[in-house]
């Protein structure tokens, strides 16, 4: 029994030391310094394809911009001392445009429609404007940088109602269609946008005036041939009733906002026939500055210079008309009115 104690220390001894002999069981624990990318996943998405209820339309290859606008100007006197004559003009004016254009092609048209009237005091209304004008200007170039096209151009001028020399108001010294002048020509037209100007010019192009009033073709009105009579005055032959020509043509366009809410706009027209008087120079020039109030209020300022060969001006003497030589036209015209552009 006294050995039990030596026996029992000597076993737990040998169990102690051969748990230290062992090898661990569990892992050393080592420091992770190395960064570790993390992918994270977006939920999983599916495009609906909805059909619209409409169908789409195409675009347009057509610009239009028309405006209609009437204008007025009135002055009126009431037991003014110093006199005057109580008046008021109105005119109404119309301007329409469509333009196609299309990769190389450009197709112009333009209808501009004036017609005003004057009344004072003691005096019958009198008329003050009427023009009735419409340009057509087919182009193509080769490119779309080129700012030239080969172009062709048509342009008609005529009036609504007849004209008076006043206070002559029983022989009309114009009507509709007396005269007409018509332009038919192709050439090269240069269209610049940044400078907002337009010019054109034909070697060849044809202009057909037409009277067709036969007491107008027979005083030779507007350069037509004059009717023919014998000695005793008996007519032989009556008046042409149209003239052909074929000459040079140049015409410009130029329209900018030269000051805030001005706007100027000028149109020129040169014509030189090949066959009579070559260097004759027909000129037709439209001077006009538009001052925008607002968005439908306008005032403008106009000048028209017009000299042609053909026309003879006409002058009342004693209640008779004496045809006179040609002489440079000029009008002038000043305007408050409302404009709708549509």
């Amino acid at each position: 029994m006294k050995l039990l104690p030596y026996t029992l220390l000597s076993f737990l001894f040998l169990i102690s030391l051969n748990c230290f002999s062992q090898e661990t069981l569990i892992p050393e624990l080592i420091p992770v310094t190395t960064l570790v990318k993390v992918t994270t996943y977006e939920p999983l998405t599916v495009a609906l394809d909805i059909q619209p209820t409409r169908s789409f339309i195409p675009l347009s290859h057509w610009i239009k911009k028309n405006s209609l606008g009437f204008y007025i100007s009135e002055i009126a006197f009431v037991n003014w001392s110093a006199g005057g004559t109580s008046s008021v003009s109105g005119l109404v004016k119309g301007d329409f445009s469509k333009v196609y254009t299309r990769e190389n092609y450009k197709w112009s048209n333009e209808l501009i429609v004036r017609y005003g009237l004057n009344k004072q005091d003691g005096i019958e209304v009198r008329k003050t404007d009427d023009a009735l004008q419409l340009n057509s200007t087919f182009g193509y170039r080769q490119d779309t940088i080129s700012n030239w096209y080969h172009s062709a151009k048509f342009n008609f001028n005529s009036q609504f109602t007849n004209g008076y020399s006043y206070p002559n108001t029983e022989i009309a010294i114009s009507k509709p269609f007396a005269p007409a002048y018509i332009f038919l020509g192709v050439g090269a037209e240069n269209i610049n946008k940044e400078k907002k100007r337009t010019f054109y010019i034909s070697p060849f192009t044809f202009k057909k005036t037409l009277v067709l009033d036969q007491r107008l073709a027979d005083q030779g009105a507007f350069g037509v041939a004059r009717a023919v009579y014998d000695a005793n005055g008996n007519l032989i032959m009556e008046g042409k009733r149209s003239k052909t020509e074929l000459g040079f043509l140049m015409t410009s366009f130029y329209k900018k906002e030269i000051f805030k809410n001005i706007n100027l706009e000028n149109r020129l027209s040169l014509y030189s026939d090949y066959i009579n008087n070559f260097g004759n120079i027909d000129v037709d020039c439209d001077l006009l500055l538009d001052l925008v109030v607002n968005q439908y209020v306008k005032a403008n300022i106009g000048t028209r210079i017009v000299y042609d060969d053909d026309i003879k001006s006409k002058k009342e003497v004693d209640g008779t008309q004496v045809t006179q030589g040609p002489k440079a036209q000029l009008k002038q015209m000043l305007g408050v009115g409302i404009v709708y552009v549509f």
